[in-house]
């Protein structure tokens, strides 16, 4: 039963996570038919994650409350209509209207799924399979940057939306005939209040800014930083820049074996100090192999502490496990949405990305000084 919910768990994972960044590869194409700019493409991406952001405690406590299989189902169905009603738009406005739809069910699915990891797992075996779990949403995020333009040289921009609804829809029968459901067990929850005021879940949600906020941030930059760097060729400082988020498929369950063997704050404190070391380094910028490795250590460094930190949340508020989830990521989406702009205006301002990666290292050494104030898991 353990791998059959973690292999359904997983494609859930992949499925839900393709929408972050399916429409990416199509934008030339979308640009060609409906005509919009450079700014109104990049609001694409800020529709589904402001909302996705905003699903966050909402959803996980819809998970907590009806249980997390449900919520899944439900959510996967939600992002399948999203979809297939993209597939259909007339106008730039429309695209726009049904990712922010979309960014809806992404929320609610990603703390659905890490709510049931809580529900059918435990133990030795709890971490290791959110790290799972966390792999395969990083996993769904990349391999779409590669497939669509295959769909899109085939179908066109309209079959390859279609494409994301047929693999939602796929998973989503998978999932209500072959996912075996946890019994759920409605614990006390304590109040809303007493979560928001926990130090220690806000101290958690730093980390995940340092972390999967830090390499979304850099993953937004690090191609620009290459070719400006290093003259490299776009195609090759794409390649080698995906590397910083790619490498999260692997140092996510990592981090959630590692901690089979090692104390959570000495694996979070250590990881974010790797972080600060990778940003001191991509800001030197004078070596293109001291680059490359800096670009290999924040891949996992910004994996590692997946698992610990959202198992953590779970343990502080069992009754509340999946909104503790969702407040934790919901902090760290924020690092998203203020500093990847910000990174571009520091780099604008001083004309060169120096500045704005010590400033992103130096945010990663504020974090894991914060860690000395965390608890270990009993």
């Amino acid at each position: 039963m353990g791998k059959r919910a973690l292999a359904a768990v997983c494609a859930a994972g992949f499925a839900f996570s393709a929408n972050y960044t399916n429409h990416a590869p199509m934008v030339p194409s979308l640009q060609g038919e409906f005509g919009f700019n450079q700014a109104s493409a990049g609001l694409l991406t800020t529709g589904i994650f402001l909302t996705h952001a905003l699903m966050q405690v909402p959803g996980g406590r819809l998970a907590d409350r009806l249980g997390a299989a449900r919520v899944l189902a439900a959510a996967l169905a939600w992002v399948s209509v999203g979809n297939f009603a993209i597939a259909f738009a007339g106008a730039w406005w429309q695209l726009l209207l049904w990712k922010v739809f979309v960014g809806i069910g992404t929320g609610a699915c990603f703390t659905a799924g890490a709510r049931y990891i809580v529900s059918m797992f435990s133990g030795r075996d709890l971490h290791v399979a959110q790290g799972f779990y966390g792999g395969s949403v990083v996993l769904g995020s990349g391999f779409v940057i590669f497939a669509v333009p295959q769909l899109l040289g085939a179908f066109g921009w309209r079959g390859a939306f279609l494409g994301s609804t047929l693999v939602a829809a796929a998973v989503l029968a998978w999932w209500l005939a072959a996912a075996p459901r946890p019994e759920h067990i409605v614990r006390p929850a304590g109040t809303f209040g007493e979560m928001v005021r926990s130090r220690e879940l806000w101290l958690l949600g730093v980390v995940q800014m340092a972390s999967f906020g830090l390499v979304i941030v850099v993953g937004a930059w690090i191609t620009m930083l290459l070719k400006a760097g290093f003259q490299m060729p776009i195609k090759a400082a794409g390649l080698m820049g995906s590397l910083v988020l790619l490498l999260g498929i692997v140092s996510r369950p990592a981090g959630g074996w590692l901690l089979r063997r090692m104390r959570m704050t000495t694996l979070v404190r250590g990881a974010l100090l790797l972080n600060a070391a990778a940003c001191a380094a991509l800001a030197w910028g004078h070596s293109l192999a001291l680059t490359l490795v800096a670009i290999l250590a924040l891949g996992a460094g910004c994996g590692l502490p997946y698992a610990g930190v959202f198992n953590r949340a779970a343990a502080l508020f069992p009754g509340r496990a999946g909104a503790a989830m969702g407040l934790v990521n919901m902090v760290g989406i924020l690092m998203i949405l203020v500093g990847a702009p910000a990174v571009g205006h520091l780099a604008d301002w001083t004309g060169q990305f120096r500045s704005s990666f010590l400033t992103l290292g130096g945010f990663s050494l504020l974090a894991a000084a914060a860690t000395l104030a965390m608890r270990e898991p009993a």
